[in-house]
């Protein structure tokens, strides 16, 4: 079942935040638009959740969106020492918050923000 709201990334290497997501998260690529050619769009599934990335080479100089993607996963400190090598940032943690989870706060290779979760 697709998901009711789906966030879009728009970046100017689309390629680049798949690997990004797919290597540190192990979303699974569950479409692309075209099939063949130049890249419009990647549908990516994280969990029961979907992702889709645009590729729009103009993105390059645009600055970061405006959007923080929020993310469970089983263990943040576990994806630490994965994180830059896939050309992310990690800004802050992993804390403890107080509602009960545990934050990782991240930027993508294009410098979105990104909080990965887990439940404590």
């Amino acid at each position: 079942m697709p998901s009711t709201v789906q966030p879009i990334v728009v970046s100017a290497d689309a390629e680049r935040l798949r690997r990004f997501y797919t290597d540190l998260l192990g979303a699974a690529q569950t479409q692309r638009v075209p099939e063949d050619g130049p890249l419009f769009y990647l549908g990516l599934r994280l969990g029961d959740s979907d992702l889709g990335l645009v590729q729009d080479d103009g993105a390059a100089d645009a600055p970061a969106g405006r959007i923080l993607l929020s993310i469970d996963v089983p263990d943040v400190a576990a994806l630490v020492p994965r994180i830059e090598p896939l050309g992310g940032t990690v800004v802050g943690g992993p804390n403890d918050m107080s509602w009960g989870q545990r934050v990782l706060h991240v930027q993508d290779p294009d410098g979105n923000t990104v909080n990965l979760t887990q439940q404590i």
